[in-house]
């Protein structure tokens, strides 16, 4: 199994409730899929270096989500996918670790 970074940013309108969903729904896929989730953590509210066009509203800031974990490089895919489908994910970047 492959180590990676995934570090995403939730639209900063959207409730508390539905950041948690958010961040389970991401976490399960990955544990569902064979992988494993070594490290999740929430930095909360964070400026933007610039503003980003969410929706058609331009915004300052967002709910950014920094999560470590471990699996086969084919569920990348499929983790960037459903994440781009949310309408809530402003941005995500998964990166691989060397070690």
């Amino acid at each position: 199994m492959n180590k990676y970074d995934l570090l995403y940013i939730i639209d900063v309108d959207v409730d508390e409730d539905k950041k948690n969903e958010i961040v389970t729904k991401f976490t399960n896929l990955i544990e569902q899929n064979g992988g494993k989730v070594t490290a999740l953590d929430k930095w909360g509210l964070r400026k933007y270096a610039y503003r980003i066009n969410v929706n058609g509203a331009y915004k300052y800031e967002g709910f950014y989500v920094k999560m470590s974990f471990e699996c086969d490089g084919s569920l990348i895919a499929e983790l960037e996918r459903q994440m781009r489908n949310n309408e809530a994910i402003v941005r995500e970047l998964v990166t691989a670790v060397e070690e």
